[in-house]
């Protein structure tokens, strides 16, 4: 009995590990761009010029200069069209899917400025799109809204 007990366990670490691993990893790509913006890659500590064309990943930060604005293209569109705008920072906190589900997990990360974003539906009960904020979280299912931080005046 205890024999069996265990290897049921074993089994359902296993499979939680398994799970963890089916996760792809997804990202954006910066469709336009026009001023200036920089982006922060995982790790890193030093931020580089950003440029069309550019693909960022889980982890990486993207912000903007006052008067500027970058246009990213989440799965090349599929999921959203994510418009960054002027004196705005936001990190790519999650990008993952599981295609044996079909499901996807979008969360973006606005520390300060503003975001227009145009999210298609999402497939299946388990999929979500957020964007946190300082002050919270808003998850969507599909439409196009927009999200504004505003520096705390003292």
């Amino acid at each position: 009995m205890k024999t069996l007990r265990m290897v049921c366990v074993i089994m359902l670490v296993l499979g939680i590990a398994v799970a963890g691993y089916a996760m792809e990893k997804r990202n954006a790509k910066i469709a336009s761009l026009s001023g200036t913006a920089e982006i922060k890659r995982i790790g890193q500590a030093v931020w580089s010029p950003a440029s069309t064309g550019m693909v960022l990943s889980e982890g990486d930060t993207l912000k903007t200069a006052a008067g500027s604005w970058a246009l990213l293209n989440v799965d090349n569109g599929k999921i959203a069209m994510v418009e960054l705008k002027g004196g705005s920072q936001m990190l790519i906190a999650e990008l993952a899917a599981d295609p044996q589900t079909d499901t996807s997990q979008t969360l973006l990360d606005l520390a300060i400025g503003e975001v227009l974003i145009k999210a298609q539906k999402v497939h299946g009960e388990s999929s979500k799109f957020e964007v946190k904020t300082p002050t919270s979280i808003v998850g969507v299912r599909g439409t196009t809204f927009n999200v504004k931080v505003e520096a705390v005046e003292e």
